[in-house]
C-alpha cells in the first residue's frame, strides 16, 4: 500500500504510525513545512510556500489566508509528486493547518483520512470559559470560529473517515461527520515510560532530588492560562507555606501554544510570577524551560504530587505520560481530564478555578503516602489498559487506515486529466 502522511509539523501526532507501516512494508511518503531530519523508509517532500499572508484584509480572514497559501504550496508538490508516478491509496492529514485543502483534486481516487484534533465551538468547550481573559459575545464567537473552522469544513465532505485522540475531542465536531470519526489515542510507549524508583535528578550545582524529597510538579509544553499556569502560580504562596520542606519543577517555555499572546515584550510566565514572587521562597521554585523527553520522565519519576490543569480542550500527552509514570496527580475537573481520570480512583479532581481546592488536595496527597500510591498504581494500569501503544492504540491506528482503503476498494472512474 502506498501512503502519504501530510502534516505541518511532520512526524506530529504520526511519530509512530508513519514508521509502523514503513516496518510491514508499505510505501510511506510525507509531505510537510518543517526540516523533518528524516527516518528510515520514509520520503519526505518540503514544501514551501512562495505567498506571505495578507495583513491589510479583516483579521479574520488571515488564518484562512494563510490555510490557502499553505495548501497552494502542498499541491505544488503534490503535482510533483505525481507528475513521477506516485498514486497513494490512502493520505492521512492534519487538516488543522490547511495543507491537504486540495490534496483530492490531485488524487481523487485515493482514501483521505483526517487527523480530528479540535472543531471550534462558542459554548461548552474554551471559549469564555475563563472569564479573566473573555473572547468577545456568543455571537462574535460564533462568526469568529466559523472562519476559523472554515478549513476542516471545506475538508470533512471529502474525507473518508476521521480519527481522534478522545472522544470528548471527537465529540466537538459536527454531524453527520462526527459518526465517522474513529476514537484511538495517538498512544504513549508505557515499556518506556514507567516507574524508575531509583532515579534521581541533578537540579543544580548545589541541589540533587530524588524520591525522598517533597516535590510538586507542573508541566506544559509553554506556561499559559490555557493550561492553567495562572491558577498553579496563584496557588504557591500559601501552599509553600503550608509545605516548608517541598520544592517545585516547573517545565515549560516562553512560548505561546493556545489562546492569546501577552501584552507584548512580555511572557505569561513573568506575568504571573511577578505577581507571586515576593510572597514565595524563590529558592524552592525551580523553572527549568523546556527539556528532553528522558530528563521529563526522569522529573515525573521522582514527583510525590503531579498538577495539571487544562481548559477544555485538546488533553496533553503529558498527563497520560504522569500517569503511566505512576504519579499522584491532582488535575482540574474539566471534561477532557474526566474522560482519562475518574475522581479519586486514578487521581483526584478539582474545580479549574478553585485555589483553595487545589491548595487542600495537592497538601492532602503530600500526607498520605498509601494515597498516593493506589492513585498511582490506578493511573498506570489505565494508562497501560486504554492508552498503551503498541499494545492498543498502534494496532487499532493501523486498523483505521486499512479501513479507509478498504472502503474505496471500488474506487470512482478517474476522470482524464488534461495534459
Amino acid at each position: 500500500m502506498k501512503v502519504l502522511f501530510v502534516h505541518q509539523n511532520f512526524p506530529g501526532q504520526f511519530r509512530s504510525l508513519a514508521p509502523a507501516l514503513v516496518r510491514r512494508g508499505d510505501t510511506v511518503v510525507a509531505m510537510g513545512m518543517n526540516n523533518f531530519p528524516g527516518s528510515p523508509g520514509i520520503r519526505y517532500v518540503h514544501s514551501t510556500p512562495k505567498y506571505s499572508t495578507a495583513t491589510d484584509g479583516h483579521p479574520w480572514t488571515r488564518d484562512f489566508d494563510s490555510k490557502v497559501i499553505r495548501a497552494d504550496a502542498t499541491y505544488k508538490s503534490a503535482m510533483k509528486l505525481r507528475e513521477e508516478g506516485f498514486e497513494p491509496d490512502v493520505i492521512i492529514t492534519h487538516p488543522g493547518w490547511g495543507e491537504s485543502l486540495f490534496l483530492k483534486t490531485v488524487w481523487p481516487n485515493a482514501a483521505l483520512g483526517l487527523y480530528c484534533e479540535f472543531y471550534y465551538n462558542a459554548d461548552g468547550a474554551d471559549m469564555d470559559f475563563d472569564p479573566e481573559f473573555p473572547t468577545g459575545s456568543f455571537e462574535e464567537n460564533s462568526c469568529r470560529l466559523l472562519v476559523k473552522n472554515a478549513g476542516n469544513i471545506l475538508q470533512m465532505p471529502q474525507a473518508d473517515g476521521g480519527i481522534a485522540p478522545t472522544r470528548w475531542q471527537a465529540a466537538s465536531f459536527p454531524q453527520p461527520f462526527r459518526d465517522r470519526i474513529t476514537v484511538v489515542h495517538d498512544g504513549i510507549d508505557t515499556d518506556r515510560v514507567k516507574p524508575n524508583p531509583a532515579i534521581g535528578i541533578q537540579l543544580n550545582q548545589d541541589v540533587r532530588l530524588s524520591r525522598d524529597d517533597e516535590i510538586i510538579t507542573f508541566v506544559n509544553r509553554n506556561l499559559e492560562p490555557y493550561r492553567g499556569y495562572h491558577i498553579f502560580m496563584r496557588s504557591l504562596p500559601e501552599l509553600l507555606a503550608r509545605r516548608p520542606n517541598a520544592r517545585v519543577l516547573i517545565v515549560g517555555g516562553d512560548e505561546v501554544s493556545y489562546g492569546a499572546a501577552p501584552p507584548q515584550g512580555t511572557s505569561w510566565r513573568n506575568i504571573f510570577l511577578k505577581e507571586v514572587k515576593d510572597d514565595i521562597d524563590m529558592s524552592r521554585v525551580h523553572f527549568l524551560g523546556k527539556i528532553p523527553y528522558d530528563k521529563f520522565l526522569g522529573l515525573l519519576a521522582i514527583s510525590t504530587v503531579h498538577v495539571y490543569l487544562t481548559y477544555p480542550f485538546v488533553l496533553s500527552w503529558s498527563l497520560i505520560e504522569s500517569m503511566a509514570m505512576e504519579c499522584a496527580i491532582v488535575a482540574s475537573d474539566t471534561a477532557p481530564v474526566r474522560e482519562a481520570i475518574d475522581d479519586g480512583k486514578q487521581g483526584v479532581l478539582v474545580p479549574f478555578f478553585d485555589k483553595a481546592a487545589l491548595i487542600n488536595a495537592v497538601c492532602g496527597l503530600l500526607d498520605d503516602p498509601d494515597r498516593r500510591a493506589q492513585l498511582g498504581a490506578n493511573a498506570r494500569k489505565r494508562a497501560v489498559a486504554d492508552y498503551d501503544l503498541r499494545s492498543v492504540c498502534l494496532p487499532r491506528q493501523i486498523e483505521w487506515v486499512d479501513s479507509l482503503v478498504a472502503g474505496r476498494q471500488t474506487p470512482p472512474a478517474k476522470k482524464k486529466r488534461k495534459k
